[in-house]
C-alpha cells in the first residue's frame, strides 16, 4: 500500500477512473448489443447515438481509437445491409 499522501490520492483517483471507465464501457457494449438486435429503420435511427458513445470512449482513452473505428465500421455495414 502507498505510504505518501500523494500516492494514496493517486490510488483513489485511479479507482474512481476505473469504475467510471467500466460503467461507460459496459453501457456502450449493451447499446451495441441492443443495436444489433434491432431491425431495419430502427437500426438506422439508433446508430448515430451508439457511434457517438463509441467515439466518447475513444476520446477518453477507455478504448483505442482503432478499436472504435473497427466497431463503428462493422456496425455501419450491418446497418446498411439491414436497410
Amino acid at each position: 500500500m502507498a505510504n505518501h499522501s500523494a500516492t494514496k490520492k493517486d490510488a483513489r483517483q485511479a479507482a474512481k477512473r476505473r469504475e467510471r471507465n467500466k460503467y461507460y464501457g459496459k453501457t456502450t457494449r449493451n447499446a451495441i448489443r441492443e443495436l444489433r438486435a434491432l431491425k431495419g429503420k430502427e437500426m438506422g435511427e439508433k446508430f448515430p447515438e451508439v457511434a457517438s458513445m463509441i467515439d466518447k470512449l475513444a476520446k477518453r482513452g477507455t478504448i483505442h481509437k482503432n478499436k472504435a473505428a473497427n466497431l463503428k465500421s462493422k456496425l455501419a455495414r450491418k446497418v446498411n445491409a439491414a436497410k
